[in-house]
């Protein structure tokens, strides 16, 4: 279990992202057209998860408008936005804010969220995913991981970035 805060208040993850040079788990999740895709999908890609609670709170939609800017600079890459928030919401948002450089999905079936151990288990935001960011390689193996500690505080842009070169 990882410990987060939020605005200072502890609460609680259900395990810890899976470790550097583990192979990543698998995973199932929703796009804006309704269509699933999984780990698989991007097979031969470096991947970049930018991984959230909400896309409708500030520091959630930042990250988004701060990867789609950089997303299309990185060779070979896809970011793949993750939170629980229903497709709808997800391509809702990407409309409205020019959004076209990453794919948004929606882990509505919970199950990404429990296979990367970052459901938050307890306090406000009980059930919804700990800001984090994973980062995988060609070949599917975890080569970077935060789990920002503040849930309000932004991810280490420079440095997940810098994973992928």
């Amino acid at each position: 279990m990882a410990t987060i805060t939020l605005k200072g208040n502890e609460f609680h993850t259900l395990g810890n992202l899976p470790a550097v040079g583990s192979i990543a788990p698998n995973f199932t999740l929703r796009n804006t057209d309704l269509s699933n895709s999984t780990l698989a999908d991007y097979k031969g890609s470096k991947i970049l998860l930018n991984i959230f609670p909400s896309v409708d709170t500030g520091t959630c939609a930042a990250s988004v408008r701060s990867f789609n800017k950089s997303a299309g600079a990185q060779e070979n890459t896809k970011v793949i936005c993750v939170s629980k928030d229903l497709p709808f919401a997800h391509a809702r948002f990407c409309s409205a804010e020019g959004i076209e450089n990453v794919i948004s999905s929606s882990d509505i079936s919970g199950d990404f969220g429990r296979a990367y151990q970052l459901e938050i288990t307890d306090g406000p935001l009980a059930g919804l995913h700990s800001r984090s960011v994973v980062v995988i390689d060609e070949e599917g193996k975890v080569i970077y991981t935060e789990q920002v500690s503040e849930t309000v505080d932004e991810p280490n842009y420079e440095a997940a970035l810098n994973a992928l070169k």
